[in-house]
Parts: C-alpha cells; structure tokens; sequence
C-alpha cells in the first residue's frame, strides 16, 4: 500500500477523534462554562450539522480544485476549527467552532475516498479505502480514550489544542506524501449533482441512512446500558468503548478484500448479520462475558458496511463520483442523529435500557431491503456478482497520477458504460 494512504489515515485518526471525544467530556465542559449537560450536548449535534451542511457543499465548491490541494484546504478547516474550539470564550462561540469543525469531515472522506481508490492498482480500491478508515476505527480505540483522559486532567480546551496538533501533522503528511492528482477538465458541480441524482446512488444513500442507523440506535446508549444492564461499574465504560471500537476495525479490515472480492454479498451479509446481532444483544447483556463479545462483534458488523457503502456509491456515480461519495457521510450523520433519537424515544416510552437494539435492528432490516431492493433494481439484475476489479471507472476524475518513483500504479482510463 503506498504511503499516501497513511496520511489519509492518520487525518482520519483526527477527525474521528475530534467528533466522537466531546461525548466524554460533555460534563467537563457544562461545568466550566456554566451551562447544563443536556445543553452541552447540542456540541455533538453542531459536529453532526457541519458534517451534513459541508459535505456536499465543500465537495461541490472544491469540485474543479485539485484532489491534493482540495485535501489540504480540508484539513485546514478542520484547524481551524479545532483550534476555534480551544479557544472559545463561551457556549456559543465553542458551539461555532464544532459546527465549523464538522463542515470539513465529509468532503475530506469524500475526496480521500476516490483519492485513496486511485492510488492502487485494479481489485484493491475497496481496501485502500477501507485502509483510510482505519484511522477513523482506531481513533475509537486510542484517541478518544486518551484525549477523553487528557480532558479530565488538564481541562477540554488541552484536548482541542491537541487535536489542532494532529491536524497540523496530518497536513504536513498530506503534503509530503499525497502526489498530484489533477481534476477532469470537464468536471463542474452540474456534472457532480446529475451524478447524485443517480437511483442507485440515491438508494445507497438510504440505506447507509437506515442500515448504519441501526447502529448508532444503540451506539449512544452503550455507557448506559454497560452500568444499567452489563452490571459494570462507571470505570469500564471507556474499557466498554474501547472494545466497540476494536471491533470496528475489525470490521474495516475485512470489509476492504470482501468488498472487492463482492460488493453487494457483502453488504447484504452485514446488514443482515447486523440485525441478528443486535436482537441477540438484548439477551447477552446479562452476562457479562457474552455481552463484551457481543459489543465487540456489533462494532466489526456494523462497520464493515460502510466501506461496501462507500463504494457502491462511488462506482454508480463513476463520472462524478466525489460529491456522492462526501454525501454517503451526510447519510452517516444522518443515521447518527435519527438513530439516536429513535433509540432514546424508545427508552423515554418506557421500554428499557434494551430497547435500543430492537429499534436497531428495525432499522438494519429496512437498510437491507432497500440495499437488495437497489440490486434488484441494477441493470445485473439479482443475481450480479458486483466487484471493484477492473472498475477503475469507479473513480474516472480524470487522468491517474503519474508518479511512479512514489510506487503508484497508473491504470487506464476505461470505456464508458455501468
């Protein structure tokens, strides 16, 4: 794997740590700036809103920029938005600085996605884009830990300082060893938008809304659930986490050879092991030991459907593939913040602690039948065994780069058609 998709994962390593970390330090922050938890919270949902906002507006502002350059603004962004964050004198100004932080998440994965997919060689682009989402599953294992610990000890504000940091070196990677990659001269935000118009991309956007849904319905009760219903105490819930968020990169590591060895098996495999798991989760978490392996086996299953996600959108819009791929990220946003508020309805009725995984996996069915609906619907037909190999049309923005001293291989640009 060449060395430019280090970069890419040490930038995801950031951004992933910057959007999950307020979650621990919600109580940290309500207290020094005098405001309530519940209130703090809407820091979480400012990220969420960035995400969604900026992802298909960076991506389509950037859409002419050239993919290095574009990556760099990006992570500039995040900077300063961190570094914002750092430094607010006050609720509102910290709650501009998070939505400022979160505009760039999408667009950055949008672009690194396809970015990551040219720098292999044909039948390895679901791997190299799931090898940039490993930094996003690690931040879940290390970063968030360390910087929810750092938060507790020195103060939030050192957290963001820190994250800044991580920013600054990720752009320093970015530029060392990210080559070139130039933009299609025909390429324009028209082009990009008839791209998303796509059915089937418009499809893997709903089921990215519902099926990944189905995760985050339970996701953002975990802590609870760990002391309410597991019988652990409040000290294991980072380890709880922790192990979520090893199985989530479990999860990218065999989501990236399946997805190219079979798109839509693999998608359909975990959305469907995604639904079976999190019913079984209501009768593993009482006991203890079933229940950590359940948590660790939810977070490689529910993970492992983003990057077939992530590519199938990407290849139904292989004339413009970077705006839906940045949007497949809003649909993720989107199923964080739809998923969550199902979930807690669910317990606000009366339901229990547990009531989240049924809700959850209400909504990794309806993600399923809308991704076999899709494949039904795809001019294969049902029985089409989708693969990466030999599409680099999934990524046709233009020539591939050209540096061969940096060991990237340079394909063909292949004949049009789906």
């Amino acid at each position: 794997m060449p060395l430019a998709l280090l970069a890419l994962a040490v930038s995801a390593f950031g951004i992933g740590t910057t959007e999950f970390v307020m979650m621990g330090l919600l109580p940290n922050v309500a207290d020094d700036l005098g405001t309530s938890v519940p209130t703090a919270g809407y820091l979480v949902s400012a990220y969420a809103i960035g995400v969604v906002i900026g992802a298909p507006l960076l991506t389509a502002v950037g859409s002419r920029i050239p993919r290095k350059r574009m990556l760099l603004l990006l992570m500039g962004f995040f900077v300063v938005g961190n570094l914002a964050s750092a430094l607010a004198p006050g609720f509102g100004w910290l709650l501009a600085g998070r939505l400022l932080a979160g505009l760039p998440h999408g667009a950055f994965f949008g672009v690194g996605a396809v970015v990551a997919a040219r720098l292999v060689s044909e039948g390895r682009q679901a791997r190299a884009v799931a090898t940039m989402f490993l930094g996003l599953t690690v931040a879940n294992i290390v970063g968030v830990p360390a910087a929810t610990l750092l938060g507790q000890h020195l103060g939030w504000r050192a957290t963001f300082l820190v994250v800044t940091v991580i920013g600054l070196v990720s752009m320093l990677a970015l530029a060392r060893l990210v080559p070139y990659v130039p933009v299609d001269a025909r390429q324009s935000v028209g082009r990009e938008l008839r791209a998303l118009g796509n059915r089937q991309v418009l499809l893997g956007l709903a089921t990215a809304v519902f099926g990944f849904g189905g995760v985050f319905a339970v996701y953002s009760y975990l802590a609870s659930m760990t002391t309410e219903v597991m019988g652990f105490g409040e000290s294991s819930v980072t380890l709880v986490l922790a192990l979520f968020g090893i199985g989530m990169t479990l999860g990218a590591l065999a989501a990236g050879p399946l997805t190219d060895r079979a798109l839509r098996p693999t998608l359909y495999g975990s959305l469907g092991t995604l639904a079976v798991v999190l019913v079984a989760f209501r009768f593993t978490a009482q006991v203890q030991w079933a229940a950590l392996v359940t948590v660790v086996v939810l977070g490689a299953v529910g993970f492992m459907t983003t990057t077939p996600l992530q590519m199938l959108v990407m290849r139904k819009a292989k004339d413009a593939p970077t705006l839906a791929s940045a949007s497949n990220h809003s649909a993720f946003n989107l199923a964080n913040a739809g998923g969550a508020w199902l979930g807690g309805a669910a317990i606000a009725a009366g339901w229990g602690w547990m009531s989240p995984t049924l809700v959850g996996a209400v909504l990794a069915v309806v993600g399923l039948a809308i991704a076999v609906t899709a494949g039904l619907l795809d001019r294969g037909g049902a029985g089409e065994r989708e693969t990466t190999a030999g599409a680099s049309r999934v990524v046709a923005e233009g020539p591939r780069p050209q540096e061969r001293e940096s060991g990237i291989s340079s394909l063909s640009t292949p004949a049009s058609g789906s």
